[in-house]
């Protein structure tokens, strides 16, 4: 398979990819406009709460909120437990201690209502940070 795989990118960096020119102004334009892509406040919090429709650890909450973009927590892991207990607070997830001493979260009932009624929503009328932890 990785041989194929191997095969594959060689023939797209032959047919596809050579009539690609990027110049050095292009490159340094997407890195800027990646270092810029920033998230809502409400977009972090409803993919925290989507993540934790499954019960999962805060490094691996961090990990998987990297991989969908969001740089956030990267050098502030802090950050991200303030959030997780302030959510733990307001009802809205559960933790649990395992054997091997690591705390995992996820979404309780009331959490999968809420996140429900966000994703419902169009996205111009998400409700705001403030009101879900207010609300």
């Amino acid at each position: 398979m990785d041989k194929r795989l191997k095969n594959l990118r060689k023939t797209m960096d032959r047919e596809v990819f050579a009539q690609l020119k990027f110049t050095e102004s292009h490159k340094k334009s997407i890195r800027e406009k990646i270092k810029q892509a920033t998230h809502s406040d409400e977009e972090i919090l409803i993919a925290i709460m989507q993540l934790l429709v499954q019960e999962k650890t805060g490094y691996q909450l961090v990990s998987l909120l990297q991989s969908r973009g969001i740089l956030n927590f990267k050098e502030n892991e802090g950050a991200l437990y303030v959030i997780l207990h302030r959510l733990e607070l307001k009802g809205i997830l559960t933790s649990s201690w395992q054997e091997n001493g690591a705390k995992f979260y996820q979404l309780n009932k009331k959490g999968c209502r809420l996140l429900k009624k966000v994703e419902e929503q169009p996205l111009s009328n998400h409700m705001s940070f403030k009101e879900i932890f207010e609300g």
